[in-house]
């Protein structure tokens, strides 16, 4: 036990900022301290309100000011800070410049985190290893630099604090071009982008405490950051994590203690600044060595909910022998032979837009399972823990091993329930399979110990004789790979093989010189067929010949191939790459691929029999054109007058035809094997080598027939493009493509919707058709019918003129609670507040934000009763940050509309995306608005005869389709700035209510394409008294063309 000081003898309150499960954890952790008296949340969340000596605070924590205040007003006597933006804004600075004990960095140690190019050039200055970069604030200069390089420069980080955040990990150096212009563009997250090599290896966290001398590392940790199981789906905040790491040898950790955090907080201080608190560092473990990717000055979520449970000392003692400057005397110890895992249930849409308000059930079960939940996306709304945020809980097990820890993780998310709720079932798998595998590489003169495809790989002691195959002599090169069968958890396994090659999309890689996704796709097309038996991929091999070896281009291949291995949860032992002179010509090759996978004898699932009438067929979608169709494509374009390097149908120019055309297959093995393995499944086809018709016919027995119908699934441009330029029949197209069917799974007809269901968590599919009984007219027992139909309505000139938008007018019994966001120099909130008093009026404005403190607007909605808060930008790093905090304070008042009243901060993509069809606003012109310029000074020197003002929601560009309401204004002879300015604020105090009301009314909406969409039988607004239920209010205006005279 620390002996603390007389000031500590007393418990202490202590305040965590935050929200999150990471804050969750903080204060439970905290609240284990007998010197703890209690522990304030702000703003917290389900979990954190009066559970124990743990209760929420509203304290505004953007305010440094008030925080100060609440802190002395509650002899506060420690604070931790979770939100990183805060650390970048000099929170801790301001509280302990107060006399408020801080714990974590300053503001200036913040930069590690908050500035990327800072943290970059602070590696390289102390020798540090990070990934190769540069830094521009010329979009131009980014791109010759991305496309010129000779390593793949495709990481592109927005500058600035919390920009870490704003980052693009693009798939080619094109698609790194365009996310530079579009960062460029965005000048709110800075004038600077920072361009990085793409890092390849094994990633983990390694974090530690730190007074600025001493280093205390913890436990390494490894975070699983895409949404679906086999890390497949988008990136997320992190969907679980595991710690400690097993793939990390003792030695290694060691040495990435010395190295690199020792060094990095030694090198801060010898700059003069000190950095005390929590310093995480995301590594990569590459070929080449330990190379940082990234700071973070506090604890990462969900690295936090796995770091924590293992801390065997009082953290509260911890946190304050780190500010005292006391760590070298009281080093934190850790769990031995423990393991932790933590799952994270996540909305249902997240990482995009998700539902709210979901009652959660299951927590008190979760618990008597002796598991940890830790709130993030959760409130209470009458005494139930509903959900309001995309990453809902994190349940978190600790347990002597890897595997039993995640199973009683699992154990827990199972017993948890609310609508829709997403997670991983394989967090921690890199590591079991290490656990569950025992591998080895040889190769000639070469001894390597590295991480490679998710399992670690120990050289033998001795050289094994090699040659042009396994078992030959030293003297020729070669290499054995040896695979432990018993060891990788099989009972009774059956060995499934396939061997596959390319065909004619080789050659088109070959003519296009793009290589980057063959490799994938190789690996693909085997996996998938194994997977037809109900087979793992266990490890994968290689073959590549060509007349020259180009050491580029075959990089890139590996790459490819490694990539998707690791994807597909299977081992790349490597390959064979043979020079074959005078055979190729110049950039000609050839490659093949060979898997290996293992079922258990009684999983299998070749039983065509099974298969009968009434059942059902599933259909997955395919990424795009794969197998025999290629040969038909090649000769539709020497019909056609297009070319690989010509703009992709329906691409805007932004995909070329040969990127379409060379789109690799999708990994359906992942997400596909539980499904396959549940029992509910009575067959599975991948339509590759064949069309759709072979593919289907393939897993169903004689005695039975099948229909699809092709208006049940969404049929990619491309195939509409074939069909149109090849002049082919509908017969023709299903028999040579997929068109758009990538897997065909055979179900039985009551358990459809549910394994349905189970697999649109992982991947797009549909109800596609139906078995049915023989049919006797020869030929195909397969039909499919509307495909011709199908593939028309699916052209994009068809969608041009053919948009149908699909609304249902709900009787509406409550108003649309509306929140106002000012500056403090709008003049339409108080026209909005009248409005929404009117008896007809179907809105209610529930809360107004600003971002600026003693604004008039302020006063007006709180002598109206209306609840308000100031969300001030200046202390928020990014213009995300500002933003995520005025999402939150949304949420909290259940808001389903925005308006914006004179709102002067410009709203990010996320945001916008997030609240789209459902941000109004007024602009003082007529559309298109008046940019870059004063819209009255415009119209007066242009000799308008009429302006006016819009409404008209808010999009991520600006587009007249997206008019709610338009009121125009005359233009008169001796009108100056000022009173033609008065006039036009006048009209939008009319305009801007009725807009308002044809939305909350359902009336209007926006349509997925952008366009503001109409209620037919909509003929008038009228605002009347006696009219008290909203839906009886009549609404439209059709909009108008507006020809400014």
């Amino acid at each position: 036990m620390m002996i603390l000081g007389l000031h500590r003898l007393m418990a202490d309150r202590v305040l965590v900022i935050g929200s999150g499960g990471r804050e969750h954890a903080l204060a439970w952790k905290l609240a284990q301290s007998p010197h703890v008296k209690h522990v304030f949340v702000a703003p917290g969340n389900a979990g954190t309100a009066d559970n124990g000596k743990i209760s929420n605070s509203a304290v505004l924590v953007s305010n440094h000011t008030i925080v100060t205040q609440f802190c002395k007003d509650h002899n506060i006597g420690l604070v931790l800070v979770g939100q990183e933006a805060l650390l970048a804004a000099g929170i801790v600075d301001d509280l302990r410049a107060a006399g408020v004990r801080c714990f974590g960095p300053s503001a200036k140690a913040a930069q590690l985190a908050s500035n990327t190019s800072f943290a970059k050039a602070f590696l390289d200055r102390h020798g540090i290893p990070t990934a190769r970069w540069k830094a521009f604030n010329n979009p131009q200069e980014a791109c010759r630099f991305i496309i010129s390089t000779d390593f793949p420069a495709r990481v592109v980080r927005a500058r600035g604090p919390a920009a870490r955040k704003e980052v693009t990990i693009a798939a080619s150096k094109e698609e790194a071009c365009r996310a530079v212009q579009e960062i460029m563009q965005d000048r709110m997250f800075g004038e600077m982008v920072v361009i990085e090599e793409l890092l390849q290896g094994e990633e983990l966290s390694c974090l530690c405490f730190t007074d600025g001398v001493t280093v205390a590392s913890m436990p390494p940790a490894q975070a699983h950051k895409r949404l679906l199981d086999g890390d497949q789906g988008p990136n997320t905040g992190g969907m679980g994590a595991y710690c400690p790491v097993p793939q990390v040898p003792e030695v290694l950790l060691e040495k990435i203690n010395d190295a690199v955090l020792q060094h990095v907080v030694d090198s801060m201080r010898q700059e003069g600044t000190a950095y005390v608190g929590v310093l995480q560092t995301g590594l990569m473990l590459t070929k080449d060595g330990v190379k940082i990717l990234n700071f973070k000055c506090q604890f990462g979520d969900p690295q936090c909910q796995v770091i924590l449970p293992l801390l065997k000392n009082d953290f509260y003692e911890v946190i304050q022998a780190t500010i005292d400057g006391k760590l070298c005397s009281f080093m934190p110890a850790w769990s031995e032979n423990s393991t932790a895992v933590c799952v994270v249930m996540a909305s249902p849409g997240y990482p995009g837009d998700y539902d709210k308000g979901m009652e959660v059930t299951g927590l008190l079960q979760a618990k008597e399972l002796g598991l940890q939940v830790f709130h993030a996306g959760t409130t209470l709304k009458d005494g139930r823990v509903v959900t309001s945020g995309g990453r809902v809980l994190s349940i978190t097990a600790v347990k002597e091993d890897l595997m039993k820890a995640l199973g009683e993780a699992n154990r827990g998310v199972a017993a948890i329930r609310f609508k829709g709720a997403t997670y991983r079932k394989d967090i921690g798998h890199r590591g079991i399979r290490l656990l569950k595998q025992s591998l080895s590489l040889i190769y000639k003169e070469r001894y390597v110990e590295a991480l490679t495809s998710d399992v670690l790989f120990h050289q033998l002691e001795t050289s094994i004789v090699s040659g042009t195959r396994s078992g030959s002599h030293s003297e020729v090169g070669g290499f054995a790979g040896f695979f432990d069968l018993k060891a990788s958890g099989y009972d009774d396994p059956i060995l499934v093989s396939q061997t596959k090659g390319l065909g004619p999309k080789l050659q088109i890689a070959q003519v296009c010189k793009r290589h980057d996704t063959i490799g994938q796709d190789l690996v693909a097309m085997c996996v998938n067929d194994i997977l037809a038996q109900g087979a793992e991929p266990l490890f994968f091999l290689s073959y590549f010949a060509r007349g020259k070896l180009d050491v580029e281009v075959t990089e890139t291949i590996k790459e490819g191939i490694a990539e998707a291995c690791r994807n597909a949860g299977c081992t790349f032992l490597g390959g064979e790459m043979t020079e074959v002179t005078g055979m190729y010509s110049s950039g000609e090759y050839d490659l093949a691929g060979f898997v290996v996978g293992a079922v258990e004898r009684g999983q299998m699932l070749l039983r065509l029999q099974r298969a009968d009438e009434e059942d059902v067929l599933i259909g997955l979608a395919s990424s795009g054109i794969h197998g025999r169709g290629f040969s038909i494509i090649r000769k539709i374009l020497l019909m056609s007058s297009l070319h690989y390097s010509s703009p992709a149908p329906g691409s805007c120019g932004d995909k070329t035809l040969g990127d379409t055309l060379l789109t690799p297959a999708k990994m359906y093995s992942p997400s596909l094997l539980p499904v396959l393995r549940s029992g509910h499944v009575k067959a599975f086809a991948f339509i590759a080598e064949e069309g759709l018709l072979e593919g289907v016919s393939r897993i169903l027995p004689e005695h039975v027939s099948a229909v699809l119908d092709a208006f049940s699934w969404k049929i990619p441009e491309i195939f509409c493009w074939l069909c149109k330029e090849g002049n082919l029949s509908a017969e023709k197209m299903a028999q040579t493509f997929n068109c758009g069917i990538g897997a065909v799974l055979v179900v039985q007809k009551d358990l459809a919707q549910h394994v349905l269901k189970d697999i649109q968590r992982h991947e797009e599919a549909w109800l596609i058709g139906k078995i049915v009984a023989p049919c006797h007219t020869g030929g195909s027992h397969i039909e499919v019918e509307n495909l011709l139909e199908a593939l028309q309505l699916s052209s994009p000139q068809h969608l041009l003129t053919n948009i149908v938008v699909e609304s249902q007018h709900q009787p509406r019994k409550n108003k649309v609670k509306v929140a106002v966001l000012v500056s403090g120099t709008g003049t339409n909130l108080a026209a909005l507040i009248s409005y929404a008093k009117e008896p007809g009026s179907c809105a209610q404005v529930v809360l107004v934000i600003s971002n600026k403190s003693g604004v008039e607007e302020l006063r007006n909605a709180a002598r109206a009763g209306i609840p308000t808060r100031v969300i001030d930008h200046k202390l928020y790093g990014s213009r995300s940050e500002f933003d995520s905090t005025i999402d939150r304070v949304l949420e909290e008042f259940a808001v389903e509309l925005i308006c914006l009243s004179g709102f002067m901060r410009i709203l990010s993509s996320p945001f916008l995306r997030k609240w789209k069809g459902k941000i109004l606003n007024a602009s003082p012109s007529l559309f298109p608005p008046i940019k870059d310029g004063n819209a009255h000074q415009q119209a007066l020197q242009s000799g308008f005869k009429v302006t006016g003002c819009t409404v008209h929601f808010v999009l991520e560009e600006s587009s007249p389709k997206a008019v709610i309401h338009q009121e125009p204004v005359s233009v008169k002879v001796d009108d100056t700035e000022e009173t033609l300015s008065e006039r036009v604020k006048e009209a939008e105090c009319r305009a801007f209510p009725i807009a308002l009301q044809l939305v909350a009314s359902g009336a209007v909406q926006l349509g997925a394409d952008g366009k503001t969409y109409w209620k037919q039988e909509s003929q008038s607004l009228c605002l009347q008294e006696e009219k008290r239920d909203c839906t009886s209010v009549l609404v439209a205006l059709e909009p108008q063309e507006n020809d400014v005279v």
